[in-house]
């Protein structure tokens, strides 16, 4: 008998959305939003524009999936590269130079998260949902005596997850309006700010 065929056309789904949406990510990067098309992305994966559609309706869905992927991404390497609070700055500092290497990613993010403000665009409840992730797990991770003991008297873990995110994304967002700005220096000097590294020594 002949090899059996896979059970009707979404049969391999979750490995074809994951090739579909690598090349959206080089195709967003290489050609910015704007110029990229679902039809240079479907040959890129190596399907029909038809095929695509099956898995993804517009642009815009795929621009989201793209971005999601890039946070799961960071928040696992995060997870791998940071044991301690002593490897938080070093790591933002990575993470920073990595993004910049994808310009184009990081201001695609930059511009989703603003037109996500709007409740009925279709990305809002991921972003609501990534921030409140966000805060809740950097709240938890103060959670340990030695990082309690080293966050600036003053600054409650919950605030200073907020101020964590905000930071980070302001900084970004100057550095695409401005790439000979550094921004690595400013986040390392923030995590000074955040963290007073003499109250462990008392």
């Amino acid at each position: 008998m002949g090899q059996a065929k896979a059970r009707g056309p979404y049969a391999k789904t979750p490995a074809r959305r994951t090739e579909i949406v690598r090349a959206a990510r080089d195709s967003f990067a290489e050609n910015g939003y704007g110029k990229a098309s679902l039809r240079d992305i479907a040959e890129r994966a190596g399907i029909t524009h038809a095929g695509l559609l099956h898995h993804f309706r517009n642009k815009d869905e795929l621009l989201a999936e793209v971005l999601a992927e890039r946070d799961a991404e960071d928040w696992q390497q995060g997870l791998e590269a940071v044991d301690g609070l002593d490897q938080l700055a070093p790591y933002l500092g990575e993470l920073i130079r990595h993004h910049q290497k994808a310009p184009e990613l990081m201001r695609l993010w930059i511009e989703l998260a603003a037109a996500a403000a709007r409740a009925d665009h279709p990305a809002h409840t991921y972003f609501v949902e990534r921030y409140e992730r966000g805060r809740t797990q950097f709240t938890e991770g103060l959670d340990s005596e030695d990082a309690r003991d080293r966050l600036r008297e003053g600054v409650s873990p919950a605030s200073a997850a907020v101020l964590f995110h905000a930071v980070l994304n302001g900084l970004q967002l100057q550095w695409v309006l401005d790439q000979d700005l550094d921004i690595v220096g400013p986040v390392t000097d923030f995590v000074r700010l955040l963290f007073d590294h003499d109250r462990a020594d008392q």
